[in-house]
């Protein structure tokens, strides 16, 4: 078992667990708590989460030279180490100004993470000669989302407690896939390459759109809940199925046309959540979510993998990643300030008009034969 690809992967998917799955979505289910003890708007909140964003861009646009440098294992690891100490360190303060750079800094090294992770699952992908590794690496941030939403719900207000934890796990994780980074020792640590964004340019502008609008659901989902009087069950049992579906769906389309259809079934899927607060109908929309939205991603990374040289991925990903962490920065202060005027509905509202959008442009033939 040591030397499967797909064990490997799947110590490897530990990384998303802990970048996307702890780092990123678990606010999500600590912003009622935060908000109510010290006094924030949806805005506040949101932007919260867009420190978070601009951490995470500035982790994009330095992950390439930081894998240059020090190699991909390396990056990853200690990004996986940087990423535990701070989701322990926003525990310490409920200072607004301390909390954004705690976030920022969680979302700088889970960048680093996601993206380096990405390419070493990438080769195992290539040499398995098959692409469930890639499937498993995504996968990763389903389970991060799982135990987050079956522990931190019935924490009740303790957010602090709740961040100690995902510290905790995130260590756990850095500790369990440290050896399966090692995949890259054959390869040198200045092969980057070039990032090639012009053959695939519709690509990125889907992936912007959806960046600026599938954040906000599962930033405000239980914010949206509260507001509607969900009791606690109610919401642990959203999060648990949500991540559930990110687990069992992950990375199955794959493609130009297959990203069109994840973004429209994603923008379906949050639509539905307006219909009505019935436990069923939001059930149904956290699945569709669930399904879909850790697909794009990973079938951002599959293009590149299949348009791009292999000496070029780490420096296309980043780019793109780029893309992502530009469009989700914005997005959650941007659905929070309409939020306020209008309504806590509003923000899921803003991930289906905008993924609807996006599911438009992906449609756009790109040129992937020119490199």
């Amino acid at each position: 078992m040591p030397g499967d690809p797909v064990w490997q992967a799947a110590r490897l998917s530990l990384g998303t667990a802990s970048a996307l799955g702890f780092a990123r979505f678990a606010y999500g289910l600590v912003v009622p708590a935060m908000g109510r003890d010290l006094g924030w708007s949806l805005a506040d909140a949101g932007v919260m989460s867009t420190a978070n964003g601009l951490g995470y861009l500035l982790g994009a646009l330095v992950t390439a030279t930081v894998a240059r440098r020090v190699g991909s294992a390396a990056a990853f690891r200690w990004g996986m180490v940087l990423t535990a100490l701070a989701l322990t360190a926003t525990a310490v303060s409920g200072n607004f100004g301390v909390l954004l750079v705690v976030r920022a800094v969680a979302g700088l090294t889970g960048a680093v993470v996601f993206i380096v992770g990405g390419v070493l699952a990438s080769r195992i992908a290539v040499r398995a000669s098959s692409g469930t590794p890639l499937t498993v690496y995504f996968a990763g941030s389903g389970l991060g989302i799982v135990l987050s939403g079956a522990a931190i719900p019935a924490l009740g207000p303790h957010w602090r407690l709740a961040w100690l934890g995902l510290g905790a796990a995130a260590a756990v994780a850095a500790l369990v896939s440290w050896s399966a980074a090692a995949v890259d020792a054959d390869a040198p640590a200045t092969n980057t390459g070039r990032a090639r964004m012009k053959p695939l340019w519709p690509t990125a502008v889907a992936y912007l759109l959806f960046a600026l609008g599938y954040i906000t659901y599962i930033t405000f989902l239980s914010a949206v809940l509260a507001a509607h009087g969900a009791a606690v069950w109610q919401v642990s049992l959203v999060w648990t199925v949500l991540g559930l579906a990110v687990v069992v769906a992950s990375a199955m389309w794959r493609g130009g046309r297959g990203l069109a259809t994840l973004l429209a079934v994603l923008a379906a899927g949050s639509a539905l959540a307006l219909v009505s607060p019935a436990l069923p109908v939001v059930l149904t929309s956290a699945i569709v979510y669930g399904a879909t939205f850790i697909g794009v991603p990973a079938a951002i990374t599959a293009l590149i993998r299949d348009h791009t040289p292999p000496a070029d991925w780490t420096a296309t990903l980043g780019a793109f990643t780029t893309v992502f962490a530009a469009g989700q920065t914005a997005g959650p202060w941007l659905a929070g300030v309409v939020a306020d005027r209008t309504g806590p509905a509003a923000t899921v509202a803003w991930t289906a008009v905008l993924c609807g959008a996006g599911a438009l442009v992906a449609l756009i033939p790109g040129r992937h034969g020119d490199r």
